[in-house]
């Protein structure tokens, strides 16, 4: 298990935006293309985003360079104003429930105290009041009655309530979720939108990367879809539509019940 993120004292500039993406490229090693192009994009405080788009198309690196997991060729990343990385007690992250090892022999209220870490460091005890956030997170996400629990014994829908749990005992101003909803159950995947919104109610950013599109309507005000570059930004009524899905996906939805039977018939 990770926990991502060290403490430091740097304040958040008053105005600025909770993340500032500018002319951003990355490639990996041994890869002839970018695996970003020149992103661009502003997110404020206490927005809902989704980041959306097909396998390989960088939303997770993206994440990577925001936590500071990997660090861009080009361009520059901001949060609340400082540069990536100079204060990422400010960063919270949850990773695809796929790259974590759930084997590690640690207990359901050890995994959430991760996320006190990021300001205690590694070698203070956590106190009472480090403890008191900590059993907050696990009522938030229902779980308490799993604390004593091997994090490997459980559900998936489970583990991923514990990773959620411990992002909110991070108390980060800005989330990061990737791909958090991939093989959970239903009741999982409403009680982290429940969750999201009154993150952001309270004024902190939540961005979410999905292959889901058609939650972005009822858990999300904008969307930024994104192929290494992004394709379309802004309003989810106003980008998502036929036009964006064909740039992002490769293909073409059709709309007109006339063309398709005739698409039949001619078939």
């Amino acid at each position: 298990m990770t926990s991502y993120g060290r403490t430091c004292s740097v304040p958040p500039i008053v105005g600025k935006p909770a993340l500032e993406v500018e002319h951003v490229s990355f490639s990996y090693p041994n890869m002839v293309d970018d695996a970003l192009e020149d992103i661009s994009l502003q997110v404020m405080p206490g927005e809902r985003v989704a980041l959306v788009g097909p396998n390989g198309a960088g939303k997770s690196t993206l994440i990577k360079l925001v936590v500071g997991l990997e660090h861009p060729a080009s361009g520059a990343i901001r949060v609340y104003g400082n540069p990536a990385g100079a204060c990422q007690h400010r960063v919270a992250l949850v990773p695809q429930r796929t790259s974590v090892d759930w084997r590690f022999p640690v207990t359901v209220r050890e995994v959430v105290m991760m996320g006190r870490y990021v300001h205690l460091g590694w070698l203070k005890r956590p106190t009472p009041a480090d403890r008191e956030i900590v059993e907050n997170a696990l009522e938030r996400l229902q779980i308490a009655d799993l604390a004593e629990r091997q994090v490997g014994e459980l559900s998936g829908g489970q583990q991923q309530r514990v990773m959620l749990a411990r992002t909110l005992a991070h108390n980060a101003d800005l989330l990061l979720l990737d791909e958090p909803l991939n093989h959970v159950d239903v009741p999982t995947q409403e009680l982290i939108f429940h969750v999201l919104e009154q993150i952001s109610q309270e004024g902190r950013t939540v961005i979410v990367s999905t292959h889901d599109l058609g939650i972005l309507p009822i858990h999300f005000s904008r969307a930024v879809f994104v192929d290494r570059h992004v394709i379309a930004d802004g309003p989810v009524a106003q980008v998502l539509t036929a036009e964006t899905l064909a740039r992002a996906y490769g293909v073409r939805l059709c709309t007109d019940p006339g063309e398709v039977l005739n698409g039949r018939l001619a078939g």
